[in-house]
Order: structure tokens, then sequence, then C-alpha cells
């Protein structure tokens, strides 16, 4: 079988994917991290690979930037492939001093101002939220290996370039609790919702708000590596 979006047979998918934004990160990880890992596909760029890891079977795939994208390429793997648990692996820009670039935060739930919740199946809340077990899986890993993470409340957005007042990331810091902003959880965990299955999201801050620093787009694809490892790690427990 296939879609329009996603050229794999049944089958070629693990139960569990780690989804980045960027398919070069996808082939980077599968190249990186995981034992024999094979293309299954490559429509539109966006690669996805499956392997094992530490004899874990294993997939990792890009998602695109945004909501929509992260929205079909999620609800597919979820549907069509028997994907059971997608495991968002991105950047994100800090809205707070706790968290400082290359921290990793994981995502206790996503508020956001859009739409696609209430157009994909009338949802209307501001709120979306992870799978508790993945969550503790997750925990259990950065224990197992050391890492620290930080947990809270994210942003998940629209709009990348705004044309707003410079200080709505403090409101969103001050109302709603949100450490950091990214584009694609929101949606992500409103598909596995709806579908019953399970989604969590690690991401590593990459710019902030408060500091002003940045990555470049090679750190972003390669450096982000305790963010890999604990989502890897999490597939063993």
């Amino acid at each position: 079988m296939s879609t329009p979006h996603n050229a794999a047979a049944k089958g070629d998918f693990a139960k569990t994917v780690l989804m980045p934004g960027d398919p070069l990160r996808a082939k980077f990880i599968a190249e990186t991290f995981l034992e024999n890992p094979r293309l299954v596909t490559s429509v539109r760029g966006m690669l996805g690979y499956t392997g094992t890891y530490k004899g874990a079977p294993v997939s990792v795939m890009g998602s695109g930037m945004g909501m929509p994208s992260i929205g079909i390429y999620s609800w597919e793997l979820f549907t069509q492939y028997d994907v059971e648990n997608i495991i968002r692996i991105g950047s994100a820009g800090s809205y707070s001093e706790q968290a400082k670039v290359f921290d990793v935060v994981l995502a206790a739930g996503a508020y956001s101002e859009s739409s696609y919740a209430k157009t994909q199946n009338g949802y209307d809340g501001s709120m979306t939220y992870p799978s508790d077990r993945l969550n503790r899986r997750l925990r259990a890993s950065a224990e197992k290996l050391g890492m620290k993470m930080i947990e809270g409340n994210i942003h998940s957005s629209d709009v990348f370039y705004r044309s707003t007042t410079p200080d709505y990331w403090e409101k969103l810091r001050d109302e709603k609790g949100c450490l950091a902003v990214e584009m694609e959880s929101f949606a992500l965990f409103h598909n596995a919702k709806v579908t019953g299955k399970n989604a969590a999201c690690l991401l590593t801050i990459s710019d902030s708000f408060v500091s002003h620093e940045e990555t470049t787009a090679e750190q972003r694809q390669t450096s982000f590596t305790n963010m890999m490892e604990i989502a890897l790690g999490s597939v063993l427990e």
C-alpha cells in the first residue's frame, strides 16, 4: 500500500516513529543511531527510515514544518500504517529564562490559537496533551542516561514571522505557562487522541526570545543529540 504522501508498504514502519521536522535530521538519526536502517519512503523529499536501536524496531521520518504538514503525515502513520506511538523531536524558541539554548524540553501540553483541531473534528479547545505513558517512558530514558529535561507547556504557532506587538510571547509565557514555541505538537497530540494512539514531544531549544541566542541550521540538524538519545532510549523502556 501507499498514500499520496508516503510510498512505504504496509509493515514498513515500526510501532514507534520518531518525527523531526527536518527530513535531513531523520536521515542523520537513521545513519548515526540505527542498526541496518533502510529508506522506506522519500515522497516529496520527506525521508522515512526503519531499523533497530539496540535490537528494538524503530522508525524515523520527517514531518515538515507546521501543523498541516505533521497533520497529514501523523494521521497516515496512525491510520494507514498501524503506528502506535509518534514522538516528535524538534527545535523550539525559548520564552523563558528557565529554558536555555540546547536544553531539552518535554511537552506537558500544547497551547495554540490554531483552528486545526476545530476544523478536523470540531474540538474548539486551545490545549492538547501528550500520552502519559510515552512521557513516563521519556522520563525514564532521560534518568537512565543522566540527562536533564525541563517539563512544561509549549506554544504551537501557525505563524513564524509575526507582525504583532513584540511582547506577545511574554503574555503566552505568563498567562498560558508556555516555556517555548514550536509549530507542530498541537496537531500531533490532537491526531493521537482522535485515533486512539499515543504521541509525545521532545524539543531542543534552538534560540531564545530572552537571551537572543541562536543556533545554526547545521547545529539544528546534527547537534541535538541528547534529545535524540532520550527519544531512542524510550523505545527500550
